[in-house]
């Protein structure tokens, strides 16, 4: 086991080193100049020059993309165009408002994908299949960015019970953990928790329907196994796919929820991310990619690991 998970790891390597490339790649071959979002348009030259000497924006790419590299190894991300700040503080706070709301959406969906994809499995062809069926498409298929808006419609602006705006009282960024706070949380995690409920509903119940009609399970059906044991070694066969599913969902919660975080001004990496698009700062927008990049390649190399532990026919194979 220990070797297999050596191995994972060093395949990540790789997969890291070039996802970085292409986060630095990709801000760079977007159009305009960066300096030019910062100066005033009657600036001089030599302020633009100097401005872009000291970020670096003044050498070939090549050389930007290894003393970037370099600085990112060290922990440095380098400072906001925009701002000055240094990139990892911001991006310090708003990977914790992510991950919180995030994980938050992540236990709604999964929790009720998993119940809905459960019960439509063991009850294939009737009317709750039907049902949790039609949910889970209006799941996937509803943009959870207008979803939100007709949420903060109902509940913030006509029954003004929920705030719609900010992550705390007065539109605030700061967190604790009070109910003032976690009020801020409903509408934008309910939202945000949509998409993935219909993916592991539909996952679920496909993966259930299967495992049901395999020999196994007559087998135990024959031996007199009672139902409750019976869907127990169902559960335990269901895992491993179930988990890879949530696994690539809870990344793109992570890295989609720029749309959502915008509708309702949540200060996470989304947030960040359609700043620094407006206001073109490469720092902001390379680090921040590139942050939650890493997250998925890492998040997947969990899950890896984690079906490998509850099925060890993956590592045979």
């Amino acid at each position: 086991m220990l070797s297999y998970i050596l191995r994972r790891v060093l395949y990540a390597v790789p997969i890291a080193l070039a996802v970085s490339l292409l986060c630095f790649l990709l801000v760079h071959i977007a159009p305009g100049d960066p300096v030019n979002a910062i100066v005033p348009a009657d600036a001089p030259q030599a302020v633009v020059d100097q401005i872009r000497a000291e970020y670096g924006l003044d050498k070939p790419l090549p050389v930007q993309f290894g003393l970037w590299l370099l600085k990112v190894v060290q922990g440095d991300l380098g400072r906001s165009l925009a701002t000055g700040r240094a990139v990892t503080d911001d991006l310090f706070v708003a990977v914790q408002n992510t991950l919180r709301l995030s994980l938050i959406a992540a236990a709604i969906g999964f929790a009720a994908g998993t119940l809905l994809g459960a019960i439509a499995g063991a009850f294939r062809g009737s009317w709750i299949d039907r049902v949790a069926v039609g949910l889970a498409a209006a799941g996937v298929s509803v943009p959870h960015y207008w979803l939100g808006m007709v949420l903060v419609i109902i509940f913030s602006v006509t029954l003004n019970v929920l705030p719609a705006m900010g992550a705390g009282p007065g539109g605030s960024g700061e967190w604790a953990w009070n109910w003032e706070h976690m009020r801020h949380l409903v509408l934008p995690a309910v939202t945000l928790s949509v998409i993935p409920m219909g993916i592991v509903t539909r996952t679920v119940r496909g993966i259930v329907a299967e495992i049901l009609n395999q020999d196994f399970v007559n087998t135990l059906r024959g031996k007199g196994l009672r139902r409750g044991g019976i869907l127990l070694h169902v559960a335990k066969n269901a895992a491993p796919g179930t988990l890879a599913i949530m696994g690539l969902q809870l990344g793109y919660l992570m890295g989609g929820s720029i749309l959502v975080e915008t509708v309702f001004s949540w200060p996470g990496t989304g947030f960040l991310l359609n700043s620094a698009i407006f206001q073109r700062d490469i720092p902001v927008l390379q680090g921040t990619i590139l942050v939650l990049a890493l997250f998925f390649v890492s998040l997947n190399l969990l899950v890896d690991l984690m079906q490998t532990a509850l099925d060890p026919r993956i590592k045979r194979a």
